[in-house]
């Protein structure tokens, strides 16, 4: 009962009363519900892709961006979006970048404006959240997000202890073979409700940021229960995710919320609570033959890429100096303007050469967009992300002072994601351009009073 009593009150939480809103209410509204179509379909892409819709696996692809090409519109017509600097600047050197690729690229306009839909369609959304959401929206969503934690949990125990044969497990476009990626000890990486392994990361880890936050809220509208139940799916979700990636995500999103302990000695307390909690999932869990098993698969794959790569420094170095570092240097024969727009991506790739592989460092993205761009173009668009996360961050962190800790808990999430994210990857670029939309609207004022719902 105490359940179905929670879930009637977040469902109340979204309903209104349409006779009573203004026209300008009205546009709000419809500009809320385009931004939560865009949320549902970052969740369930994948699913579409793989189980329902796979004849459509194709174009469903980028099924986010006609919705982001109205909501620019709608916002736009009704006053909600205005061009900013960082919005400015990405859409005239994508623009001069698509002209460039047609002049001196690779001449195909598909692959271009495939390319070129990052920081044209996609790009802008994040700044138009912020202008559209408030803050109470923003813990609306996080609340979302824990309820969608528990049933996708289940479905990545599913998928981790089912052959890849399974309808669970079954790849884009009705693949047989299977959605799971390499493991260890002959079990994969579950992909849960996404297309690749990369969008259940990037889920749990926009969990764990909710998670934490909630957690040292002073007057949570979380059910305790709830909170609880889904931190055991957060414990339960490291083993079976087989992703050093979501390990080092979550340390991450730890170390921030203990920025926040310290300089709010008064949450130390639910800190430690929060710890105390978890040390107890960990021990029931591990008394467990499936999450044993689990922790056994992820140990091996932990010890095995950490040999390969040079252990946690080296995984630091590679993956993440690397990455930046890696895309200007090994990038320093690629055309002064670049090999064209879109031709780092997958999807560019393939429809050009009929294969995935890159005739420049598209692995990383900084690689990618100088590939593309060039050097100089290609520089101007990395600088503008590194000054949008930074500027990020830096008002996150003062806006603990004020104490207004979701956004420096969201930004623990998805710094690295704005800086060098994959942005070719649908599924990447979107949890990138959302969660940064919410950091954003999650720097308004926050409300003198917050209604706790328990």
């Amino acid at each position: 009962m105490i359940i179905v009593k929670d879930i009637v009150a977040l469902f109340k939480s979204f309903k209104t009363d349409k006779k009573l809103l203004t026209p300008k209410e009205k546009q709000l509204a419809e500009l809320k519900r385009l931004i939560w179509i865009y949320f549902w379909l970052l969740l369930l892409e994948g699913a579409l892709r793989k189980w329902f819709l796979p004849f459509l696996s194709t174009p469903l692809l980028i099924v986010r961006d006609p919705v982001a090409m109205i909501l620019l519109f709608k916002a736009q017509n009704a006053g909600y979006f205005k061009i900013n600097a960082a919005v400015a600047t990405a859409w005239g050197i994508t623009a001069l970048s698509l002209v460039m690729t047609m002049l001196v690229g690779h001449h195909n306009i598909t692959i271009a404006l495939y390319g070129a839909r990052i920081m044209i369609v996609q790009f802008p959304v994040m700044f138009l959240i912020a202008s559209i959401f408030t803050r109470e929206d923003v813990l609306k969503m996080g609340e979302v997000v824990l309820w969608i934690a528990m049933p996708m949990t289940v479905l990545m125990g599913l998928q981790f202890y089912s052959p890849q044969t399974a309808w669970v497990n079954r790849g884009v476009g009705g693949d047989m073979e299977g959605a799971g990626f390499s493991g260890a000890m002959g079990y994969f990486r579950p992909p849960g409700t996404f297309s690749f392994t990369n969008g259940l990361v990037g889920f749990f880890g926009f969990v764990t940021a909710f998670v934490l936050y909630f957690w040292l809220e002073e007057k949570s509208r979380i059910p305790k229960w709830l909170l609880l139940a889904v931190s055991a799916c957060l414990v339960a979700a490291i083993p079976l995710s087989i992703s050093r990636t979501f390990l080092f995500q979550m340390i991450i999103s730890v170390a921030f919320a203990v920025v926040i302990a310290i300089r709010n000695p008064k949450l130390t307390g639910r800190f430690v609570l929060a710890g105390l909690c978890v040390m107890v999932f960990v021990t029931l869990l591990g008394k467990t033959s499936f999450f044993q098993t689990g922790t056994e698969a992820f140990n091996s794959r932990l010890t095995s890429a950490n040999d390969a790569e040079g252990g946690a420094e080296g995984v630091f170095v590679g993956r993440f100096l690397g990455g930046m570092l890696g895309g200007i240097i090994y990038n320093q024969k690629v055309p002064f303007f670049g090999y064209g727009l879109g031709l780092g991506t997958n999807a560019g790739a393939k429809l050009l050469t009929g294969e995935t592989k890159f005739l420049f460092n598209a692995e990383v993205e900084w690689g990618r967009v100088l590939g593309e761009m060039g050097v100089l173009l290609g520089m101007i668009i990395v600088l503008t992300r590194i000054v949008v996360s930074f500027d990020m961050i830096f008002k996150s962190f003062t806006a603990i002072g004020k104490k207004n800790y979701l956004p420096w808990m969201l930004i623990s999430f998805v710094f690295v994601n704005i800086l060098q994210g994959q942005w070719s990857q649908p599924t990447a670029q979107g949890f990138g351009v959302l969660t940064g939309g919410l950091i954003l609207a999650a720097l308004k004022a926050k409300p003198k009073k917050v209604l706790a719902r328990r």
